[in-house]
């Protein structure tokens, strides 16, 4: 099919066949450098003037966040927060008091913070793509045009972009935006996480995708991470019938998760607000596998009381009534500051206090945060399993399981650290669960910012470094006697699933959306088809062969 033909190819990150013409997000506003300065008197009205903008767009943000959920709520409203963070406001306002119009002071002051954060890199460059995007909201508000993003196709078409805002990727319509590839990124980009909650398929890190021109048709295989420019119709239609049969099948799946042989392997879902879980309550999902409670903190000026944190954990918890449901305390600091909390300035936040790490700086934020989910747990005659992030010694998960169960709730940890992976066996004495959050564990194994698309197959979840750590993580689970489950998106991917399954892993957590095909896949293998792909993945060089092992394997 693809003799002759111009194919580019990146990184896998949603499966799924699409043929459609492609669009093109929109240009962004310019503004051309040395505007006419503003007059002394003028000054403080224009300091005004960009401050009701900015409001206005943190406000759009907030009403576009309050029509989604889970992660594309998440993100929008830390995109909102970020519209009126003070540091960032107050470098404009110091260059509007130098004359600058509100237009070029906001410019100016963003690059300011694009180079910082590129330096710090990590997960502080990942907020390089979301500020910018809220750069150009506000410049547009400022000069009078339209909001910018995407465009609405008047067809079913595939995105192409260099990047995409995670404020655009949360607004797409998936009947309308049927493939989405982007130059940029990584598999667990802002933009690769949403594009798994929507169910589009998906690729990301593609060299010369600009060659790819708007209007051209073309064929997306999300799974084999290619895009084929004009393609043989025929053939392209075929594969779209193959891709449409899975998708009848994936639909028609309602649980439970088990192999083919009927080994139990529970499909939970990742939550992150009351809305999020009633919505993933509605799929197959056995129960929450991650509830992550950031939501209630990172748009606060002030920490959320016990009781207004228990009321929102019971909304999870009344969702998934009689179902396990696992709440990770705050994972906040570096890209996710907390306006109320002590922050020390670092040179590398990504190495540095997030997690549970903030509980040192900011004594009693844990205890209360342990405190309103043993009184949502009496309120819904729950138990809830409760797992902290980050943590990365023995000593740590000793700390952390004492406070759990003083409580009456169940305790257990986060291996995001490969410290935490190496040292498995001695957590497992302290925590009566592990769960793998294989995003931050792929970054810190590789030592790879997990934003760049240059690094994308680094930090692929795929890498049998990664898939190594996962290993000795699940044995130790299996040699304790206590579950292992993984949380990370590479859950969501169903191939790697079964890999995963292979491993030892007990239980697996994604987005809603990805639940059934998860579950589906699962079902066509048997355990044992699993080890022998566990096998092969393991003994393969980089992410490619462990992949294509994996293939040869289960198909």
């Amino acid at each position: 099919m693809t003799e002759d033909r111009e194919v580019v190819r990146g990184t896998p990150v949603v499966p799924g066949i699409a043929y459609a013409p492609v669009i093109w997000p929109a240009p962004r506003p310019e503004v051309a450098s040395g505007m006419p300065r503003i007059d002394g008197s003028l000054r403080d009205g224009e300091k005004v003037r960009f401050e009701e903008a900015a409001n206005v767009v943190s406000q759009r943000l907030h009403d576009r966040a309050s029509a989604v959920s889970d992660d594309a709520a998440g993100v929008l409203r830390a995109n909102a927060a970020m519209a009126v963070d003070r540091g960032w406001m107050g470098a404009v306002h110091e260059l509007i008091t130098g004359g600058a119009p509100a237009e070029e002071g906001v410019v100016e002051a963003t690059e300011q913070f694009v180079t910082l954060f590129t330096k710090m890199g990590g997960l502080m460059a990942e907020r390089v793509t979301d500020l910018r995007d809220v750069r150009d909201r506000i410049v547009s508000e400022l000069l009078g045009l339209p909001e910018p993003g995407i465009p609405t196709p008047v067809t079913p078409s595939i995105l192409c972009a260099r990047d995409l805002a995670p404020a655009d990727t949360a607004g797409l319509d998936p009947e309308m935006i049927v493939g989405l590839v982007t130059a940029l990124g990584g598999p667990t980009s802002h933009t690769a996480i949403i594009a798994r909650q929507l169910g589009i398929p998906c690729v990301v890190a593609v060299p010369g995708l600009e060659t790819v021109a708007s209007g051209a048709t073309v064929l997306l295989n999300g799974e084999a991470g290619e895009l084929i420019v004009e393609p043989d119709p025929d053939e392209a239609r075929s594969a779209v019938e193959r891709g449409r049969t899975e998708r009848m099948r994936i639909q028609a799946w309602k649980g439970p998760g088990r192999t083919s042989d009927g080994a139990a392997v529970p499909i939970l879902a990742n939550v992150q607000d009351g809305v999020g879980a009633r919505s993933a309550g509605a799929t197959a999902a056995e129960g929450v596998g991650l509830f992550r409670t950031e939501l209630c903190f990172l748009d606060r000026d002030s920490e959320p009381g016990v009781d207004e944190q228990a009321d929102i954990y019971s909304e999870v918890l009344e969702a998934f009534a009689g179902r396990k449901v696992v709440i990770r305390t705050l994972d906040a600091g570096s890209d996710k500051p907390l306006p109320f909390a002590y922050h020390a300035d670092e040179a590398n936040p990504a190495l540095g206090v997030r997690g549970i790490r903030i509980a040192a700086d900011n004594p009693g934020i844990l205890s209360r945060q342990l405190d309103a989910i043993a009184v949502a747990g009496n309120r819904a005659q729950a138990r809830p399993w409760v797992m902290a992030p980050m943590i990365a010694t023995p000593a740590e998960a000793e700390s952390f399981g004492r406070q759990v169960r003083a409580r009456g709730l169940v305790p257990g940890v986060m291996v995001e650290v490969p410290s935490a992976a190496l040292l498995a066996d001695r957590i497992l004495e302290h925590v009566d669960f592990l769960s793998i959050g294989t995003n931050d564990l792929a970054q810190y194994t590789m030592a790879a910012d997990r934003m760049s698309s240059d690094l994308a197959s680094l930090t692929d979840p795929w890498q049998p470094a990664v898939l190594t750590l996962v290993a000795r993580t699940a044995e130790a689970g299996i040699a304790a006697e206590k579950p292992v489950g993984v949380c990370g998106e590479a859950a969501a991917d169903p191939l790697l699933a079964c890999v995963l399954i292979g491993l030892g892993v007990t239980s697996l957590s994604c987005a809603a959306a990805s639940v059934s095909a998860v579950g589906a896949k699962i079902g066509t293998v048997s355990l044992d088809e699993c080890r022998r792909a566990a096998r092969d993945v393991l003994a393969a060089s980089d992410s490619a062969q462990a992949r294509d092992a994996a293939l040869r394997s289960l198909g």
